[in-house]
């Protein structure tokens, strides 16, 4: 099985997850979230198939999100409008992100992972 991984090289979390990946065999596509951002479409795709809200694609930890003040603005956006925004920049976007057949995994929880991953 090969698995879409998203990640920003920089990011220690990213880092990890690649670590684990590597550790337990899985391949993986690499993609460099600020270089090649999530589309709108495979983020509507993405978050339909996580069954997670929106909210948790969200890097809310980011410097971006606290500059935009985007915790006081995205209660009153649209779905769309939140998915559009957060296709305009890939470091809006909460990372790393796997998506696998069946399953979407928005950030590193190795309880999570071990479980998507049947390990």
């Amino acid at each position: 099985m090969s698995v879409l991984f998203l990640q920003y090289p920089p990011c220690s979390t990213c880092k990890n997850a690649k670590k684990w990946l590597d550790a337990n065999q899985i391949s993986y596509q690499s993609r460099n979230i600020k270089e090649e951002h999530p589309t709108a479409s495979e983020l509507m795709e993405w978050i339909k198939k996580s069954g997670l809200p929106i909210k948790k694609f969200f890097n809310t930890s980011g410097i971006l999100y606290k500059e935009k003040h985007l915790k006081d603005l995205l209660p009153g956006m649209s779905e769309k409008e939140q998915i559009d925004l957060l296709a305009t920049d890939g470091m809006l976007v909460k990372r790393p992100l796997v998506i696998g057949d069946g399953f979407v995994l928005v950030g590193f929880k190795e309880e999570e992972w071990k479980k998507a991953f049947i390990l």
